[in-house]
C-alpha cells in the first residue's frame, strides 16, 4: 500500500480531515470504480432476474444478510463499506456515501429516496478548499424504519425499533423505540403497546 493511501486510510478511520483524490490514491479510486460499476450493473438488471440482483448485490456491499431485497436504483460510493442485516428492504433511491462503513441492521425497512452519508465537509470555506473531508460511521439498530425523503448523516446511530419520519435530516444520535422528525430532527413521542393497535388516521388539516 502506498504511504500516502497508508495515511488518508488513517486519516478516514480517525475522523480527521483528508482528501482522497490526489496522486498515489489510484487504488481509492478503483474501488470506487467498481462499486459504482456493480451498482450500474444492478441498476440495469431484468426486474424478473432475482438471483442475477441477488448476486450482484451480494458481490457489491461488503456484507449482505437472508431475505434482504433491494429495488433498484441503488446509488454507493464504494459499496464494500455497507452491510446488511437479515429482513432488510430497500425501496428505490436510496444513496448510500460509504467512504467509511455503514451498518444495518436486521428488519430495517428505507422508504424511497433515503440518503445515508458517512462524509461530510468542514464549515469553513479555508478548510474545504481544496475538496477536504471527514468520515465518521452509521449504525442503524434492529427494526428501525426510515421514511420517505429522510438523510443520515455522519456518525449517527439509529436506535433499535424506532422511526425516523419522512424528510427528516438526522444529526445526532436517536434512542431506541422513539418516533423522530423535523429538520433538523427531534423525538416526537415514545413507541408503546399503545402503538399495537393500528388504524390508519386519515392526515389532520394543517393550521
Amino acid at each position: 500500500m502506498d504511504e500516502r493511501e497508508r495515511e488518508v486510510r488513517r486519516r478516514m478511520a480517525a475522523h480527521e480531515l483528508y482528501t482522497d483524490g490526489a496522486e498515489g490514491l489510484e487504488a481509492l479510486a478503483e474501488e470506487r470504480f467498481r462499486g459504482k460499476e456493480l451498482a450500474h450493473e444492478f441498476n440495469a438488471s431484468h426486474p424478473r432476474d432475482v438471483e442475477g440482483r441477488d448476486r450482484l448485490l451480494r458481490e457489491m456491499l461488503g456484507s449482505v444478510g437472508q431475505r434482504v431485497w433491494v429495488e433498484p436504483p441503488l446509488r454507493v460510493m464504494y459499496g464494500r463499506y455497507v452491510h446488511l442485516g437479515d429482513d432488510v428492504f430497500v425501496n428505490v433511491n436510496l444513496t448510500l456515501v460509504d467512504d467509511v462503513e455503514v451498518h444495518v441492521g436486521h428488519r430495517v425497512m428505507f422508504a424511497p429516496n433515503v440518503t445515508v452519508t458517512t462524509t461530510g465537509h468542514p464549515v469553513h470555506p479555508d478548510l474545504r478548499r481544496d475538496g477536504s473531508q471527514f468520515s465518521a460511521p452509521v449504525h442503524i439498530e434492529d427494526d428501525v424504519w426510515i421514511g420517505t425523503g429522510a438523510t443520515i448523516l455522519p456518525g449517527v446511530t439509529i436506535g433499535a425499533g424506532s422511526v425516523v419520519g419522512a424528510g427528516a435530516v438526522v444529526t445526532g444520535d436517536v434512542p431506541p423505540g422513539v418516533v423522530v422528525a423535523g429538520v433538523p430532527a427531534r423525538v416526537l413521542r415514545p413507541i408503546t403497546d399503545a402503538d399495537r393497535d393500528f388504524r390508519y388516521r386519515p392526515p389532520r388539516p394543517l393550521a
